[in-house]
């Protein structure tokens, strides 16, 4: 059988073809388990695993296949990350929000104020991972911090840098999901690695 092209697998896609979308599910799937592993808030990191975000993903995908064929100027790519965003915006609504079981009072030394944002996945993300129970404390206290320094940035520029450096996306990926230029997404995303390079050398760790 011959390889099917982009295009080919996109007009499957459009057409309700589920193979097809098993097919590109799995093609893109570890980029997408990047941009899991970027923006599940940390606090869930002990009971949430990235494939269980993935397989709801997936489903849910499977169930709105139909809404593809609406958008057609979005890669197959930007519409299953779009997908995985809302399933991760589920997740953090159910643990983080529900007031049935708290994940926060499961987790020892969390710092108040944090959220599943663009800042805090950024700045867990900076930080080393720390898993002495000693350095706890201190891992919360700078990441607080560091929160708080991210967001003296403009929330553009943020997401520009977590697109870009942090989901790996290209800049014509990036500018789509923020709705500008690739020109001047490419600018701000040059501008925005110095602002934060800046900010940093601020910090006091």
């Amino acid at each position: 059988m011959l390889e099917q092209t982009e295009a080919d697998l996109v007009r499957k896609l459009r057409e309700g073809d589920q193979q097809t979308l098993a097919l590109v599910f799995s093609q893109f799937r570890e980029r997408l388990r990047r941009i899991v592993a970027f923006r599940l808030d940390y606090r869930l990191a002990g009971r949430i695993s990235h494939s269980d975000v993935l397989q709801e993903a997936y489903i849910a995908a499977a169930k709105r296949l139909d809404n593809f064929a609406t958008q057609e100027n979005m890669s197959a790519f930007l519409w299953l990350r779009l997908v995985v965003g809302q399933q991760l915006t589920d997740v953090h609504r159910q643990h983080l929000q529900a007031g049935k079981r708290d994940v926060r009072k499961e987790v020892a030394l969390q710092p108040k104020g944090l959220s599943p944002h663009t800042s805090v996945a950024i700045a867990n993300c900076l930080l080393d991972k720390r898993t002495a129970v000693s350095e706890v404390l201190a891992r919360a206290e700078q990441l607080e911090k560091l929160e708080c320094t991210l967001n003296q940035m403009d929330e553009v520029d943020r997401e520009v840098i977590a697109l870009r450096h942090f989901e790996e996306l290209s800049n014509i990926e990036a500018a789509r999901v923020i709705g500008i230029e690739p020109a001047a997404a490419s600018k701000r995303y040059i501008r925005a690695m110095t602002r934060l390079s800046d900010l940093m050398a601020q910090h006091r760790w």
